[in-house]
């Protein structure tokens, strides 16, 4: 009796700790394991949320922390959680690969019955089979799965979200470092800009330097921060024009290399030369070119304005011939030699009420003196008409063969733009290219109704 009562303790411990080790006696030596799905795999996952697996490791933890305390099950239910227990580590039974039993183990040959019933049960199905017997015999524990599920879901939502605030600080680190860089290169670029500024200013300030200071000290006598001021705009001003006239020429390159690639791509003209055809006739000599003289190149002006309208009409009615009025329809041609003791020519002009063109060409004539002549005409264009009228009557010339002009190169050095003089002082300088005579030209013929008094200064520097 007391030995029956051993044996029943040793079941109970046995089977209450559903230990997942084979026992010696009970593991076939080499035995593999081998796994058969249930068909109603798919549905059993669906139903309680998580894999077959996880959940047989879900029910043998559950069942190892509550045995006993608030899991109470009989001798028959503990038999049969442990062969189902043994078909997923072990297989179905064979008893020819286990070894003996003694007669008097009254557990392990009980065991062994339970496991034998099971037949070839597969070990997903015998996983289904355990959770489900556990279910059925312990109403706590499909909550206990329950609440390890929403458990995992949270789990699973913290690191989501986790991963997700890592990310979002990843890419504002991105944004951040992109920005800066954006910013380094604008900052670089803004460097070299005014690095490239100052570079071009100081070569433009070295060339303009003396006519600046002698144009500033004229306007402002005894007044060395009024002049510093006024050279500091005039430099500016000189500098956005030369910029000007920079992208003006790059614009003309970038077209005349357009027109080459198009003509590059224009089909080739057929140039063969049939010789036949060219029996007999003179070869054809290219014409010769008259010798004429060759003229230096014209340097850019410089172009500037200032406020002091009023100061500058003040000083200009102090000499009448320097303020006339120039009639509607009329173009007023103010004509400037070269000085033999000059190096640049400076004007400066301004209007009453309303604006005026005006515009800057060089003539390569010799003037007989260096007296400042003024002409007045009904527009420019009568002007050259009357110019090429001149020349018809001269002896020696046939009329038969068209009007020959006699007049004078001429170079634009500012072309003729209405200026808003009435606004303020224009003003401009030149350095002389040789030999000849300026023209400024006042432009009023645009005005149809009004005339434009004009107040105007032109001199020379060395």
């Amino acid at each position: 009796m007391a030995e029956e009562k051993d044996d029943v303790s040793r079941l109970d411990v046995a089977v209450d700790g559903l230990s997942l080790t084979e026992n010696e006696n009970d593991s076939p030596e080499g035995q593999g394991v081998t796994a058969n799905g249930g068909e109603d795999g798919g549905l059993f996952d669906e139903k309680w949320g998580f894999p077959a697996e996880e959940l047989y490791k879900l029910a043998l933890t559950f069942f190892k922390e509550k045995e006993g305390k608030a899991v109470h099950l009989t001798y028959g239910d503990k038999l049969k959680l442990v062969a189902y227990t043994k078909q997923v580590q072990v297989g179905p039974y064979d008893a020819e690969k286990m070894p003996p039993v003694g007669y008097f183990d009254v557990i392990g040959n009980d065991r062994r019955k339970e496991w034998q019933t099971l037949g070839d049960m597969g070990k997903h199905q015998a996983m289904c089979e355990f959770c489900l017997l556990l279910d059925n015999l312990c109403p706590t524990f499909q909550p206990y799965v329950e609440a390890h599920r929403r458990d995992l879901e949270e789990k699973e939502r913290i690191k989501r979200e986790e991963e997700e605030r890592l990310q979002r600080e990843a890419e504002e680190r991105e944004r951040q470092r992109l920005e800066e860089e954006a910013r380094k290169m604008q900052e670089d670029e803004r460097i070299r800009q005014e690095q490239q500024k100052l570079a071009i200013m100081n070569v433009l300030n070295q060339q303009t330097a003396a006519q600046f200071q002698q144009y500033a000290a004229q306007q402002f006598p005894g007044n060395p921060e009024q002049q510093q001021l006024l050279i500091r705009q005039l430099q500016e001003e000189h500098y956005q024009q030369y910029m000007q006239q920079v992208y003006q020429q790059q614009m003309q390159q970038l077209q005349q290399q357009h027109l080459q690639q198009q003509q590059q791509q224009a089909p080739a003209l057929n140039n063969h030369v049939d010789a036949e055809a060219g029996q007999g006739s003179p070869a054809a000599v290219p014409p010769t070119l008259d010798s004429t003289e060759e003229y230096p190149s014209i340097s850019a002006p410089s172009m500037w304005t200032r406020p002091q309208i009023q100061e500058f009409k003040e000083q200009i009615r102090k000499d009448k011939d320097s303020v006339i009025t120039v009639g509607r329809g009329e173009v007023v041609t103010v004509r400037v030699p070269t000085h033999e003791d000059g190096a640049y020519l400076f004007w400066e002009f301004a209007t009453d009420s309303y604006d005026i063109g005006f515009g800057v060409y060089f003539e390569w004539t010799i003037a007989p003196s260096n007296a400042v002549s003024v002409h007045v005409s009904e527009s420019s264009d009568e002007e050259d008409e009357e110019e090429d009228v001149e020349g018809e009557g001269e002896e020696g010339q046939d009329v038969e063969k068209g009007a020959r002009s006699d007049r004078p190169p001429t170079d634009e050095i500012v072309p003729i733009y209405r200026r808003d003089c009435h606004v303020e002082v224009y003003a401009g300088s030149h350095m002389y290219p040789g030999r000849g005579v300026y023209l400024l030209k006042f432009d009023n013929s645009y005005s149809l109704w009004r005339s434009k008094t004009l107040y105007y200064r032109v001199y020379y520097t060395r």
